[in-house]
């Protein structure tokens, strides 16, 4: 199977935050989609989130309202697992982050779906492996994990199991590029992909500053968002360190700052299990952070979500993704 021939997508748990951020995405791409979830109740979530995604996309005139209808038209909800899984090229799941219910789903599409039909996992850190050890099919099985929202960051990590094959790797990224998502491949299994690997090791030397009284909560994200976060926006770590080193480049930059960022390093977090009580210092310093931003900034969850959101459009934009 080919990238262009995936037509009809099942996304699974459609409900949650990620599953009905895929659903808007595929629908914004002009797919067609079997939302399911597992009751009437949890569907009408699914509803709700996926036009609520939908309005915001017209809102922002980056889709129109005819465009919103048509989008609509595409989907179908059921809380029957069989029939959102007949007829469609490609399955999206998205059920907790858990080995059995995961392995469930690939199992029900081994029954009901198509053999050519890609699994692709939007689990954030499991190994594909284990996933898809008790498929009839375990070559067609990736993971696809997405950063949230799903329908506006462009990242999608694809990752695969011992038994993955490369066709289903590469029409899996053909078909992510195809829709203007910026996949990148794991070459090799590792807990937590990529992003989320940078992301916690990020926020564990966060944790351990305000634990050793270094800062504040609100200051550890002012020093992020305000300094590498702006560049991080437009470039990764490694490209960023080779500007930073001028003729010299990312080679003569670490060879002038080694030795000096050796003594950093000797002195940061090192780890591996939370500190006792962390939680509750970060989400105190956190909601005083919250009450101190501005009216226009938000101060609410569902305020800075918005504020977020519009932010992060307007970054597509510049990018050319949006």
């Amino acid at each position: 199977m080919k990238a262009a021939d995936i037509k009809k997508i099942a996304v699974i748990g459609g409900s949650g935050m990620i599953g009905s951020g895929w659903v808007t995405f595929f629908l914004w791409k002009g797919l067609n989609v079997n939302a399911y979830d597992i009751n009437d109740a949890l569907l009408q979530t699914a509803r709700e989130r996926i036009n609520g995604n939908l309005s915001y996309l017209v809102e922002k005139n980056i889709i129109t309202e005819e465009a919103r209808k048509k989008a609509l038209s595409k989907v179908v909800y059921t809380k029957e697992l069989k029939d959102s899984l007949r007829d469609v090229q490609f399955v999206q799941e998205c059920v907790p982050e858990k080995y059995e219910p995961k392995q469930a789903i690939v199992a029900a599409l081994d029954q009901y779906g198509s053999k050519e039909a890609i699994f692709a996992s939007s689990t954030s850190g499991l190994m594909i492996t284990e996933i898809a050890k008790n498929s009839k099919f375990p070559e067609r099985c990736i993971g696809a994990h997405p950063y949230n929202p799903p329908h506006l960051i462009p990242l999608v990590e694809i990752s695969k199991g011992e038994r993955t094959s490369a066709a289903t790797v590469q029409t899996a990224y053909d078909f992510f590029k195809s829709t203007g998502k910026e996949p990148v491949i794991l070459q090799k299994e590792a807990p937590g992909f990529i992003s989320n690997r940078l992301q916690i090791a990020v926020y564990r030397e966060a944790v351990d500053l305000v634990l050793r009284g270094v800062c504040s909560v609100e200051d550890v994200d002012k020093a992020l968002s305000y300094g590498p976060g702006l560049r991080y926006a437009l470039m990764g770590p490694n490209l960023i360190f080779h500007l930073g080193g001028g003729k010299v480049g990312l080679k003569g930059l670490m060879t002038h700052i080694g030795t000096t960022a050796e003594v950093w390093l000797d002195d940061m977090a090192a780890w591996k299990k939370w500190p006792a009580g962390y939680s509750d210092i970060m989400q105190a310093g956190v909601d005083k952070e919250m009450a101190n931003r501005s009216s226009a900034e938000g101060k609410t969850s569902e305020e800075i979500s918005r504020w977020r959101d519009d932010k992060l459009l307007a970054l597509l934009k510049i990018l050319n993704k949006a």
